[in-house]
């Protein structure tokens, strides 16, 4: 039975009081932070940088998954890939050479992956698919919380899952955009290894954060019986 990882939007946090919450996802054996960087660019929004994620990094054991939402990730993969055990992914189509950004990220030492837009094929990814160990399906569109499943993603998660294993290549499939109570176990049953969870799980304002982990623990365990 494999693993499904929980991944934190971080975007949808408390700021006010994000050290205990960061102390409730240690304790709770939560695998990723995820962090959204949005240039106001590639997506019609503002949201966290570097700094933020140095003290994230500071402060909290658990790796960061840093999803690059940026024109020329090139430029700015330094700033992002230092950290330790950190995934580090980007749009492919940001970047005029994507194996040669793979390459980068990986020279200063963090996990590369990709993020896949609603409207790009998996097909498009196959000849990239080899040089990650994760993939990020957006199934919503980048840039905003709280937005509705676009149903068709979730065929692309089953497509990808199917192209790693005929590939024989062990990759995270990372499923993005409205993991929400009543999505999760199709996400699941897709091929989604990490949920990315915010506004309509994990900060649905219901319950706190601590009930809200175990409750999707055990969705996710109920969704593996």
């Amino acid at each position: 039975m494999k693993r499904v990882r929980i991944a934190p939007s971080l975007m949808c946090a408390d700021f006010i009081s994000l050290g205990p919450q960061l102390d409730i996802m240690q304790k709770a054996g939560i695998d990723y932070l995820h962090i959204d960087i949005m240039d106001g660019r590639y997506v019609p929004n503002f949201t966290l940088g570097p700094d933020f994620c140095k003290r994230l990094a500071d402060y909290s054991p658990i790796p960061l998954d840093i999803h690059l939402m940026i024109e020329d990730p090139d430029v700015h993969v330094e700033k992002f890939a230092m950290f330790q055990d950190a995934v580090v992914s980007f749009h492919p189509e940001t970047s005029r050479h994507p194996l040669r950004t793979i390459a980068l990220i990986k020279s200063f030492g963090a996990r590369p992956a990709i993020a896949v837009d609603p409207a790009v094929p998996a097909a498009s990814i196959k000849e990239i698919l080899p040089h990650v160990g994760l993939v990020c399906v957006m199934t919503v569109n980048p840039g905003y919380a709280g937005q509705r499943l676009i149903p068709e993603t979730l065929a692309k998660v089953r497509e990808i899952a199917q192209m790693a294993a005929s590939q024989d290549h062990a990759v995270e499939i990372e499923v993005d955009g409205n993991v929400s109570w009543e999505n999760i176990p199709a996400m699941i049953r897709a091929g989604g290894d990490v949920l990315v969870a915010g506004t309509s799980s994990l900060y649905d304002g219901a319950a706190g954060l601590e009930q809200n982990i175990a409750r999707m623990r055990s969705l996710i365990g109920s969704c593996q019986d």
